[in-house]
């Protein structure tokens, strides 16, 4: 990243010191609240996350952020911006990676990148050059003559995003980023994310992955049915609504009717989740399983709480259901 580039991060923000400011946003189709009356900001070079399960609005708010979906009432700025007043000057400092790549399948890396930067306003030449920076950048360079339906999913994923890059954002829009990859891939998504954070990127994302959340957001927000269930960094949020401690029993079927019977009749909290059965004591504390260190085909292990568990504390339901 050049450092005009980084002057023109640090220079562009709205007027309460962030880059992006929503202020009661609601969308709605019909009757139905698909956003009903979110608020939040975003600072220079935080990476934020929209965490909650398909249908929560996290997509249909990141689509008016950028400008691709009108807001039916609230305000919106992005770098200074009024995004509801000028839905089009917005994408001239965002750059936006969707679910669905939307790549051209008939073209190289390069001329996807190119050609990207050229519609956007770049010069024929001032394209082909930030093309080759960009693919340095994200270590493409060797793969800039492939066609793209040569590259694996998570090669495609990265161009996407390195395709975002082409017009020098100051802000990153990324709806699921590592949706559909695996392992290995999403580890390299996550890794080009910290480097474009490192690069002072403001970064908006959304995702339904716990883990991804923890890794990536300095600060996020939980959705769910159009609306923000709560706010703050993964340590706050787990510190506010996760138990300190859950146990795991991995039982056999042969097994779980007993498991059952024996968290029920003790009240116990628990939740099952195939064959694991995951507890929770009272305050947060370890559980009271003594009763079933003599029962077979019962394994108990301990974690620590975590997101999903923030998920289900205030939502009542598993963050995977849709």
């Amino acid at each position: 990243m050049t450092n005009e580039s980084q002057v023109k991060r640090d220079s562009v923000r709205n007027s309460n010191g962030s880059v992006i400011q929503a202020e009661n946003i609601r969308k709605l189709y019909g009757d139905f609240a698909a956003v009903d009356g979110i608020s939040f900001n975003v600072e220079p070079g935080e990476t934020y996350g929209l965490l909650g399960p398909n249908g929560a609005g996290k997509t249909t708010t990141m689509r008016m952020l950028s400008g691709l979906s009108p807001v039916n009432s609230g305000d919106i700025n992005v770098a200074g911006i009024d995004v509801v007043k000028d839905n089009r000057a917005v994408r001239e400092v965002m750059g936006v990676v969707t679910q669905h790549d939307g790549l051209d399948n008939g073209l190289t890396v390069f001329q996807n990148l190119f050609l990207h930067g050229f519609l956007a306003g770049l010069s024929r030449k001032g394209s082909k050059n930030r093309a080759h920076e960009v693919l340095e950048f994200f270590g493409l360079r060797d793969r800039s003559k492939a066609n793209v339906y040569e590259l694996s999913g998570g090669m495609k994923r990265r161009l996407a995003i390195a395709r975002s890059m082409m017009t020098s954002p100051t802000v990153i829009v990324m709806d699921e980023p590592s949706t559909g990859l695996d392992p290995q891939s999403r580890n390299r998504v996550w890794e080009e994310l910290a480097v474009l954070k490192d690069a002072g990127v403001t970064v908006l994302l959304s995702t339904h992955y716990m883990e991804e959340a923890t890794i990536l957001c300095d600060r996020l927000s939980i959705m769910d049915h159009g609306k923000i269930l709560d706010e703050g960094t993964p340590d706050q949020m787990i510190e506010r609504h996760a138990p300190k401690e859950v146990a795991q029993l991995r039982v056999t079927p042969a097994s779980l009717r007993t498991v059952r019977e024996y968290l029920d009749e003790r009240s116990i909290t628990f939740r099952e989740v195939g064959a694991l059965v995951s507890v929770t004591g009272v305050n947060g504390d370890r559980p009271d399983l003594s009763g079933l260190e003599s029962v077979e085909g019962v394994r108990t292990s301990y974690r620590a709480g975590n997101l999903e568990d923030v998920f289900l504390s205030i939502t009542g339901r598993e963050l995977r259901d849709e």
